[in-house]
């Protein structure tokens, strides 16, 4: 089995976008895409190695330095899977495109390190 990243990604209009929505709207919203996760999580246990987490702020580090950034990530779960294609159909109608921002998951594989 090889391992796969997926990382949910979501812009930032449709952060701004979920932040207008009214509180209660936004609470029930964010209520009914958790418990679908969770579900999700469950239905999947056999196939997720790192359930993984919602990602905070960003820092980049380059040579010159490190700053504050910005990106559209904002969870990540590792998956095993017997290819590419089958890790995605993990993902298709995931809760993720029923929470705030989620509008796209995408997955890579993890290549092994080579060893010298």
């Amino acid at each position: 089995m090889k391992k796969y990243l997926a990382i949910f990604l979501g812009s930032a209009k449709a952060l701004e976008d979920w932040k207008k929505m009214d509180e209660e709207m936004r609470k029930k919203k964010d209520k009914l895409g958790m418990d679908a996760w969770m579900k999700w999580l469950v239905n999947n246990k056999k196939s997720i190695v790192d359930d993984g987490s919602p990602l905070g702020k960003t820092k980049k580090v380059t040579a010159g330095g490190i700053v504050d950034t910005k990106n559209e990530m904002g969870a990540y779960t590792i998956i095993e899977a017997e290819s590419h294609e089958e890790a995605a159909k993990l993902f298709e109608n995931h809760p993720h495109f029923m929470i705030f921002p989620g509008e796209s998951i995408e997955i890579m594989e993890c290549i092994p390190m080579p060893t010298m």
